[in-house]
């Protein structure tokens, strides 16, 4: 019974849970904190603290987290897959939908405009908490150089691995108070294992994946490694998968762009982004193992880490090189906007006059990220 109170309550916030990761966490707060009282505030504060610190959707895995708390691993799968799923079919019936009618309607080019939108909002959004000070700003633009100039597979990871190795010498930090997770009782040897794996598909996968030349393994190493290297929020997945995939001509700019468009006006996290690809490249099946193969490394790192999170949260070094990296990603997600966002949506005055407009009802009216999206197919339909 307890396994079924996870999945409901999980399903209808993935049904009703809009507004990016930090409205997540909101929702999350009012219906697990306040609401069922399966967690105390501190508790919750201390679980949404340790999964912005790993990579990987913070949001997933915070529910995550909570359905771990409430039923053990187990239901913490069950509460991934209740608040994944409704997103993961609809983008799965738009990606279907697209491919059989993008040809013949003009408002895949509106969904990109909001994709400008959206992706610029994320961008000022993440400076502002990011780049506090100069330091962070030069390194935010070492990264955007590096992106933009380097045209190889693995640059941003080159960029982000350097600029975490500088964060050691240029961010001293101070020990704090150690804040502890009681909550969980996972045992060290399934933390241990759970690391080995994660570390092992990193390794593994691209090594397959080079052997074998088979696109489902070329598939799942793109995918798991996108998921394995995001900091920073679920926007910064955007220039992972795009270099991934648009860059390598497994599916078009304009396809990207207009599943990115729609991946926001839907409820859930923003990772569901990768069955919409999935579907594009292989239908329901690529929809299914891109979704499973995106989110997997969050969860093998965040059940690897919890039974080590005491220490692990103490140590200045991680930190420094945390805030390192954080600044870093800032600057590859403005090269991702520069090149293709930007580049391959604005064709017209017309064009860029509309992005400007829907930028402002989103940042400044704060209009809901759907309604953008609307405007955007609407825009398409009518002037293209």
């Amino acid at each position: 019974m307890k396994y079924l109170e996870v999945f409901l309550v999980a399903l209808r916030l993935g049904c009703t849970s809009f507004g990016g990761p930090t409205a997540h966490l909101g929702y999350f707060y009012d219906e697990y904190v306040k609401r069922r009282q399966w967690l105390t505030e501190q508790q919750y504060t201390n679980l949404v603290a340790l999964c912005q610190f790993l990579p990987g959707p913070a949001s997933s895995q915070v529910g995550f987290g909570i359905g771990i708390t409430k039923a053990g691993l187990v239901g913490g799968i069950i509460s991934f897959i209740g608040f994944t799923l409704p997103s993961v079919i609809v983008l799965m019936l738009c990606a279907t939908f697209l491919l059989a009618y993008s040809n013949d309607l003009g408002w895949t080019h509106g969904l990109k405009l909001v994709a400008v939108a959206i992706v610029l909002n994320a961008i000022i959004g993440m400076g502002q908490k990011l780049l506090p000070d100069l330091k962070t700003k030069i390194l935010a633009l070492f990264t955007l150089v590096v992106a933009i100039t380097v045209i190889h597979p693995l640059s941003q990871l080159g960029a982000l691995i350097a600029v975490a190795i500088v964060g050691l010498a240029l961010f001293k930090q101070t020990d704090e108070d150690k804040v502890s997770i009681k909550i969980f009782n996972i045992p060290r040897i399934v933390g241990v294992i759970s690391l080995i794996l994660f570390f092992s598909l990193l390794v593994i996968l691209p090594i397959l994946n080079f052997v074998t030349n088979n696109s489902w393994i070329n598939m799942i190493d793109n995918f798991y490694r996108s998921g394995a290297l995001v900091f920073g929020g679920g926007h910064v997945v955007l220039p992972l998968l795009e270099q991934s995939f648009v860059a390598t001509d497994m599916i078009s700019a304009n396809d990207f762009l207009s599943g990115y468009a729609l991946t926001q006006a839907v409820p859930g996290p923003l990772f569901t982004f990768a069955a919409y690809i999935g579907t594009v490249m292989s239908g329901v099946l690529g929809g299914i193992v891109a979704t499973i193969a995106i989110f997997l490394p969050a969860f093998l790192l965040l059940v690897g880490v919890l039974p080590f999170w005491e220490q692990v949260q103490s140590n200045r070094y991680a930190k420094s090189m945390l805030k390192a990296v954080s600044a870093g990603v800032v600057g590859i997600l403005i090269a991702a906007f520069y090149d293709p966002i930007f580049t391959s949506s604005i064709k017209s005055n017309m064009d860029f006059a509309f992005a400007a407009t829907l930028f402002v009802l989103l940042a400044y009216c704060k209009a809901p990220s759907w309604l953008i999206v609307i405007l955007g197919l609407l825009f398409g339909l009518i002037f293209y």
